[in-house]
């Protein structure tokens, strides 16, 4: 996350895929039995495919899976028959996928006339393992309506990716599941450092 400025899948260098295995494997082995993921941005979908097979982790997360779409790293094409067959030369296909729809920090003008609710629909019909509802970029809250019409429109897991606090879980509490990443730092901010107290506020709302 702190490697800005982020470059495209294809400039994505192979010290990048061996650090991360080699990260992912040390966290893996921290969490022992619980399930662990990974990302690499930006849309190096093959590379987490790659790095999560050696580092045993059990799901990685997507973006671009399907409709192409403008994002800060320049055009990004779907990429769900290249990913899933790459899976299944891994032996990996144990490895869930989930994969962002309309994701944040890009432009959509291209797919305007295809609404969330059919990306989600076309990602499941590619076979996604699940789908997650962004806001506009990190930290900004995903708009409940957007996921009412996203639960709706499919049968796997719906995540929400963005913008989920102590303040308004409640909102989101019916998503199969959330990820939190700014919240949990001090001030909200995602460069700074991790504030345990934000940490165990959020455990205590979402336990409750």
């Amino acid at each position: 996350m702190h490697d800005v400025p982020y470059v495209h899948s294809r400039d994505v260098g192979p010290e990048i895929t061996a650090s991360m295995a080699v990260i992912c494997k040390e966290v893996k082995r921290t969490f022992g039995s619980k399930p662990v993921g990974v990302q690499i941005l930006a849309g190096a979908n093959l590379q987490a495919l790659a790095v999560a097979k050696a580092a045993g982790l059990q799901f990685v997360r997507m973006e671009g899976f399907v409709f192409s779409h403008v994002a800060d790293e320049g055009w990004m094409d779907a990429c769900a028959g290249e990913v899933l067959r790459y899976r299944k030369s891994l032996d990996a296909d144990d490895i869930m996928i989930f994969t962002d729809i309309k994701k944040k920090h890009s432009a959509h003008t291209v797919t305007s006339d295809v609404s969330i609710s059919e990306t989600a629909s076309a990602a499941e019909f590619f076979l996604s393992d699940g789908v997650i509802v962004t806001g506009s970029s990190t930290g900004k809250a995903a708009d409940i309506q957007d996921l009412k019409d996203v639960q709706n429109s499919v049968s796997i897991p719906v995540l929400i990716g963005s913008g989920v606090t102590s303040m308004n879980f409640d909102l989101y509490k019916s998503a199969n599941g959330v990820i939190v990443g700014s919240h949990f730092k001090e001030n909200g901010k995602w460069t700074n450092k991790i504030d345990r107290g934000r940490i165990e506020e959020f455990i205590t709302t979402a336990t409750k």
